[in-house]
């Protein structure tokens, strides 16, 4: 960000009074510009035993399997980004949502959550952003074909806690990987 949105000013990276970290600001308005991760809501479906994923459609990661999920719309809570992202990428209708996990992801502005939930009687199908849906064995998960670090994070968790609801949510965070230029 290289100017004002409020009035086309260039802006100056600085610590503001009263802050501890360097923030873009307008010197001609006097506006702080803020930058916060942003949120992203999905599902760990699960049917009969099996886990519900997606295979991407869209880049990043395009043709490599996920969880439903997606960035967080103004004016919905995090519940109804999951459940609407659930419907958008599985065509799925979830049920009895239980937060399961929250995933902190500094190095990239981001935190993913997770709801553990229900299929609406087993349906399930193909949404705008996915390839494919399919329902997977809990010992059957592509591994390899997995788009994110926190998918697999979030997976292997569901396989040490069995598909039963857990009452405790977990939460982790993320390191660059080794490599990471950002």
């Amino acid at each position: 960000m290289n100017f004002c949105s409020h009035c086309a000013a260039p802006l100056a990276t600085e610590i503001p009074d009263g802050d501890n970290r360097e923030r873009k600001v307008c010197r001609s308005c006097g506006t702080i510009h803020y930058v916060n991760p942003k949120i992203v809501a999905g599902t760990v479906p699960i049917h009969e035993c099996k886990v519900l994923l997606c295979r991407r459609a869209i880049e990043p990661r395009r043709g490599y399997w996920t969880l439903p999920a997606g960035f967080m719309e103004l004016n919905e809570t995090v519940l109804e980004a999951a459940l609407r992202e659930t419907r958008e990428e599985a065509d799925a209708q979830a049920t009895d949502p239980e937060l399961y996990s929250i995933i902190n992801i500094p190095y990239i502005g981001q935190v993913q959550i997770f709801y553990k939930v229900g299929l609406l009687d087993g349906n399930f199908g193909v949404g705008e952003e996915s390839l494919e849906s399919a329902l997977f064995d809990l010992d059957n998960i592509p591994w390899d074909e997995l788009s994110f670090r926190s998918v697999s994070l979030t997976l292997k968790q569901l396989i040490e806690d069995g598909p039963e609801r857990v009452t405790k949510p977990h939460e982790w965070t993320l390191n660059p990987p080794d490599g990471w230029k950002g």
